[in-house]
C-alpha cells in the first residue's frame, strides 16, 4: 500500500538475502522508522514489543524468525527451541502458532543442511500468500459495501466503523478489515471510515488513521465510546473489524473493546462483520470466552501515552496517578451470535460452525 509516493509491504526480504525489513509501528504516526531483523532474537523482540503486530504479520515475522534460527542451528533440537521461543512472544493471535507449525512441518523431513534455505523460501511464500489472501478478502467484502451503497442517496458515502488496526500494517499488505474499504475506494464507491482511537495503545488513531490518510481514504477519528452514539443516530452503515483468533463456532477474539461495538451494533440493527483469513481460524477451539487465552500486557500502556507536543518533540507522559493499579487486557471475545458474518478469502459466511464448514470443509473435517 501507499506511503507518500512509494508502495510498501509491512515486511520484506532485503537484497542481502540474510535479513528482512520491517516498519517499527511503535514509532508511527510521528516517525517512519525502518528496522532490519537478522536473528531469531530480533524477530522475537519485534513481535513481543509490538514493532510488528496484527495476527497475519506476526505469523509472517515468526516464519522469518524460524529461518534465522535454522541458519545457526538446523538440528531437530534447534528447530524446537526456535519454535518455543517465538511461540512464547504473543499468546492470543493464532497466526503465530499457525506459521510456526507450517514452517516446522515443511522443514522437519528435510536434511539438516537444507532446512534454513527451505524455511527462508517458505517464509517468503507465506508473505506472498498473505497478500493474495487479503486481496481476496477485500473483493468479497466489497460486495457488502456496494450493497450498502445502493441504499444510500446518490453520492453519499457508506459509513464504516472499524476498531483498532486491521489494516495493511497488521498484515503483509491490504489488511483484513480495511481491504474491502481499499477495494471500494479504488473502484470509486464513496466510503467514509469512523476510526476508533482504540485505547490503550491507540492503534486506530496512530495506525489506521495514518494508513487511510496516506491512501487518501476519507475518515474521521473518534473516541472509543462514541461508536454507540453514532449507531443510535444512524451515522454508521456497517462495522468491519479484524480477528486475532476465530473459533470453529464463529466466536471472534479481537482487540479489547470489539465486544462492546458488537453489542451496540446489535442493539441498533447495524451489520457487524469480522474480516479474517483461514489462518486465523482455530479449529481446535469451540468456546472463545472459555478457551482462548487473553493476553494481559504491561499496565504502563494504560497509565502512559505517547504523543508529539507543539514543538514537534515525541514525549511519553503519565495520565494516571502514580501507584494506581492498572489492568490491561489486550483482547476480548465477541460471541458468534453478535457477528453478522465472517469475510474470508473464500467468501462471506455466517459466524457459525456450519458457515465455516461450508467454506473450509477440509479443515472442518480434521477438527471434527
Amino acid at each position: 500500500m501507499r506511503i507518500g509516493d512509494r508502495d510498501f509491504r509491512s515486511i520484506w526480504a532485503e537484497p542481502d538475502g540474510a535479513s528482512v525489513g520491517i516498519i517499527d509501528q511503535t514509532k508511527l504516526p510521528h516517525e517512519l522508522k525502518v528496522v532490519t531483523l537478522a536473528s531469531v532474537q530480533e524477530a522475537a523482540t519485534a513481535i513481543s514489543d509490538m514493532w510488528v503486530r496484527g495476527a497475519p504479520l506476526i505469523g509472517a515475522t515468526a516464519a522469518y524468525g524460524m529461518a534465522f534460527a535454522l541458519r545457526v542451528d538446523a538440528s531437530d533440537a534447534g528447530l524446537d527451541r526456535a519454535y518455543d521461543m517465538l511461540h512464547a512472544t504473543r499468546p492470543t493471535a493464532i497466526n503465530l502458532r499457525w506459521a510456526l507449525d507450517a514452517v516446522r512441518r515443511r522443514v522437519r523431513p528435510l536434511p539438516v543442511p537444507e532446512r534454513a534455505d527451505a524455511a527462508w523460501a517458505f517464509a517468503a511464500e507465506i508473505c506472498d500468500e498473505d497478500v493474495e489472501t487479503n486481496r481476496r478478502i477485500g473483493l468479497n467484502g466489497l460486495a457488502l459495501i456496494e450493497a450498502a451503497a445502493k441504499g444510500k442517496p446518490a453520492g453519499e458515502p457508506v459509513n464504516i466503523l472499524t476498531h483498532c488496526n486491521a489494516g495493511w500494517l497488521a498484515t503483509v499488505d491490504w489488511g483484513t478489515a480495511t481491504s474491502p474499504i481499499y477495494q471500494a475506494f479504488e473502484k470509486g464507491v464513496p466510503v467514509h471510515v469512523f476510526v476508533d482511537e482504540t485505547r490503550p495503545r491507540n492503534q486506530g488513531a496512530s495506525l489506521t488513521a495514518w494508513e487511510l490518510a496516506n491512501h487518501g481514504v476519507p475518515h474521521t477519528l473518534i473516541v472509543d465510546n462514541a461508536g454507540g452514539h453514532l449507531m443510535q443516530h444512524r451515522m454508521v452503515d456497517l462495522c468491519i473489524v479484524g480477528s486475532d483468533r476465530t473459533t470453529a463456532l464463529g466466536d471472534v477474539c479481537n482487540k479489547i473493546g470489539t465486544y462492546l461495538k458488537a453489542l451496540a451494533a446489535r442493539d441498533n440493527g447495524i451489520p457487524f462483520y469480522a474480516a479474517l483469513p483461514a489462518s486465523t481460524i482455530d479449529w481446535t477451539v469451540r468456546s472463545g470466552v472459555d478457551e482462548i487465552p487473553i493476553e494481559q500486557r504491561n499496565g504502563e500502556e494504560v497509565s502512559h501515552v505517547i504523543g508529539i507536543n507543539d514543538d514537534g518533540v515525541v514525549e511519553r507522559v503519565r495520565i494516571a496517578p502514580a501507584g494506581t493499579p492498572v489492568s490491561n487486557y489486550a483482547f476480548d471475545v465477541t460471541p458468534a451470535r453478535l457477528v453478522t458474518g465472517l469475510i474470508t478469502e473464500r467468501g462471506v459466511c455466517t459466524a457459525s460452525e456450519a458457515g465455516l464448514a461450508a467454506l473450509f470443509p477440509e479443515y472442518a473435517r480434521k477438527s471434527a
